[in-house]
C-alpha cells in the first residue's frame, strides 16, 4: 500500500519533468499529500503529453463526482488488473499515467511503525491509473487516479511486508513512451514491471506521525538487487 506521498520543487522533480518531456508548470507540490486529495498526474492525451490534475481515488460517486469512499480505490492491486470485471481493468489498458513524487510512505501495519521512501538522488515516477468523469448535466470533468501495487518486497519485510508501489525507471524512454500512450493496449509488454524489486537505490528513514513526516531515527539504503 502506498497511502501518502509528497513532491517538492526540487532538483530531481525537474528534472524527471524534463525527462518526461512535460512542461513542469502546472505542477503541483506539497509536503504531505493522502488519499482523496488532488494530486498531479501525466498523462497522454489527443493534445499531447501533459501534467493535469486528478482525484487519488480512482472511483467517483457518479451523482457527486466526489471519491466514494465504500471502496478503498487509491491503490490499484496488480493481481486485479487482468481482472475483467475489477475498476482498474479498462485503465490498465488505456489509461495508464505517471504520478510524480519526491518520497512516499510505508507502514508495517502496526500504528506505530512508518517509513519514508525516497530514491537516492533522484525523483520518483509512480506507475499509476486514471478515469475520466463527466457530469451529463453540467458538463464537469474530472479526472481520477490510483497508484498501482505490486506484491511483497523480500527486503521489505520490516517497511511494509504486504505490497510495494510500482516504480517505473523514467530513463528508459521507449518503455515510458508505450506506458503513457493509451494505444499501446497489449499490456504483456508491462508484465516485467509488476514483479516487485528494487531497481534504484532507495533510502529509507523510519519516522514518527505519518502526516508530520517527522524523521525518528536514522536513514538506511536498500540497494538495486
Amino acid at each position: 500500500m502506498c497511502g501518502r506521498f509528497n513532491v517538492f520543487d526540487s532538483p530531481e522533480v525537474q528534472l524527471l519533468l524534463r525527462v518526461l518531456a512535460v512542461d513542469g508548470a502546472r505542477l503541483r507540490f506539497s509536503s504531505d499529500i493522502a488519499p482523496g486529495s488532488v494530486i498531479s498526474i501525466v498523462r497522454q492525451s489527443a493534445e499531447g503529453r501533459q501534467v493535469g490534475d486528478a482525484i487519488w481515488w480512482l472511483m467517483l460517486d457518479r451523482q457527486t463526482l466526489k471519491p466514494n469512499y465504500d471502496y478503498a480505490s487509491f491503490n490499484s492491486r496488480w493481481d486485479k488488473l487482468n481482472t475483467i470485471a475489477s475498476l482498474a481493468y479498462q485503465p490498465w489498458r488505456q489509461g495508464r499515467c505517471i504520478i510524480p513524487a519526491s518520497a512516499f510512505l510505508e507502514g508495517l501495519g502496526d500504528r506505530r511503525t512508518y517509513h519514508q521512501i525516497a530514491l537516492q538522488d533522484q525523483a520518483i515516477a509512480l506507475g499509476g491509473l486514471y478515469k475520466h468523469y463527466l457530469d451529463s448535466n453540467t458538463g464537469e470533468s474530472v479526472y481520477t487516479a490510483s497508484i498501482i501495487t505490486l506484491g511483497p518486497l523480500p527486503q521489505w519485510q520490516h517497511i511494509h511486508p504486504k505490497s510495494m508501489p510500482l516504480i517505473l525507471p523514467a530513463h528508459d524512454t521507449q518503455l515510458i513512451n508505450n506506458w503513457l500512450d493509451p494505444e499501446q493496449q497489449d499490456v504483456s509488454q508491462f508484465e516485467h514491471l509488476l514483479v516487485p524489486r528494487i531497481g534504484s537505490t532507495q533510502v529509507v528513514t523510519p519516522i514518527g506521525k505519518p502526516s508530520q513526516w517527522n524523521p525518528i531515527g536514522e536513514p538506511f539504503i536498500l540497494e538495486p538487487g
